[in-house]
């Protein structure tokens, strides 16, 4: 099944917290193989992912 720029930004999003179905795995897959602009938009999703894991905050280090 394929899907619109609009649905994969809403599986990638969706990605970060939830594990997805096979379905949407593999319509996500297929949509990333033919689109640039969602391979760059997933690029994103995981630089701010590990941005915010390396995150300190100030109030994480009073708490240490």
């Amino acid at each position: 099944m394929r899907i619109t720029c609009k649905e994969a930004s809403r599986l990638l999003s969706l990605d970060l917290d939830h594990k997805l179905t096979f379905a949407q795995r593999a319509s996500l897959r297929l949509h990333l193989t033919l689109c640039d602009a969602c391979t760059r938009v997933k690029a994103q999703f995981e630089f701010i992912r590990r941005a915010l894991k390396s995150y300190s905050s100030p109030d994480d280090d009073r708490r240490r």
